[in-house]
């Protein structure tokens, strides 16, 4: 994808938010910069760690979005890994 963005009198260009959103970026991540002959690179800098705090609370930012069902499957799964671990029983 290929867009004109323009420079304000600071200096700044703003990143399409269709952009930001297809790259997942958010205000305060940071991006690499790297000019080449007449070229200029914006690559997202990844933290170790998808974890981002909002509101307040540190929340996982990471792959798609589980549904309802699918999360209530995954508590009762991982509820049923506990129990048997902790009754003792092999196979884990």
């Amino acid at each position: 994808m290929e867009l004109a963005v323009t420079i304000d009198k600071a200096g700044r260009v703003v990143i399409p938010k269709e952009i930001r959103d297809e790259l997942r970026l958010r205000a305060g991540d940071t991006l690499a910069i790297e000019c080449e002959a007449e070229r200029l690179t914006l690559r997202p800098v990844h933290a170790g760690t998808p974890l981002r705090k909002k509101q307040g609370i540190w929340v996982f930012q990471g792959g798609e979005s589980l549904s309802l069902d699918q999360a209530n499957q995954l508590v009762r799964d991982v509820r049923e890994q506990r129990d048997r671990h902790n009754s003792g029983e092999r196979g884990l």
